[in-house]
């Protein structure tokens, strides 16, 4: 079995190099006083073997960053994972990563270290941010013996906490179609984290135009949005 596997009980130990380089990683953004226009986002997506968050493994990671009020395009992340004994499931159907693909994969402590310097100490941001957060969170757990320190931000929390009025939108496809942004290339983790970035720089537009201009501000924003819609279910 190769120790990388992460269906495997043993890990492989990180060299000195990659030991190092796990030492440089900044301390991440906290949800504090720093204005929205002046902190990192860093809009991720993953794309995996599958919906299972205790099983399935991440096969390629797409990402990109929004600063200073716009998308930094020249500032991208994508890479896929090389993955022992990946198999053609339903979800190769969707994303159409092949095994043949993974196999020419980049080794998951590697890739994700690449990823987590290029992140910085930015705060991530996702649609449906929970299951990033967790496979990521497992990830590195299992590859760096580390654990996942930044903060996420949901844009599928985002956009109907700013968009009240906008009823019957849940999905990714349906907040493109109303706000009219286009994707070619859905299910492929670099496009899907620039399509997110895209309806990220609406919400925030919409936010500083609600009086929101901090991380701290957003985040107790959402914090009092969850505990109405808790409200209204409850109620049901």
């Amino acid at each position: 079995m190769n120790p990388l596997s992460w269906l495997g009980t043993r890990r492989q130990a990180l060299d000195s190099e990659q030991q190092a380089r796990l030492a440089r990683l900044p301390t991440p953004q906290a949800l504090d006083d720093t204005l929205l226009e002046r902190c990192r986002l860093v809009v991720v997506d993953l794309e995996t073997s599958g919906l299972n968050v205790n099983r399935d493994r991440i096969l390629s990671v797409g990402a990109v960053v929004v600063e200073n009020g716009s998308i930094d395009l020249g500032s991208q992340y994508e890479c896929t994972l090389f993955q022992e004994n990946h198999r053609v499931t339903e979800s190769v159907l969707i994303h159409g990563i092949a095994p043949s693909e993974v196999a020419r994969g980049v080794a998951p402590a590697d890739a994700l270290l690449d990823f987590m310097a290029f992140a910085d100490n930015g705060v991530f941001v996702a649609f449906h941010a929970a299951f990033d957060q967790r496979m990521l969170q497992r990830g590195l757990r299992q590859t760096l013996n580390t654990r996942l320190r930044h903060v996420f931000l949901d844009v599928a929390e985002l956009a109907p906490m700013l968009y009240p009025e906008v009823t019957g939108r849940k999905t990714l496809d349906d907040w493109q179609d109303y706000f009219q942004l286009r994707n070619s290339q859905r299910h492929h983790a670099a496009a899907d984290a620039l399509a997110t970035a895209e309806i990220l720089l609406i919400l925030l537009s919409r936010a500083r135009a609600q009086g929101i201009a901090t991380l701290a501000e957003l985040n107790s924003r959402l914090r009092h949005w969850r505990r109405l819609r808790q409200a209204r279910i409850g109620s049901l």
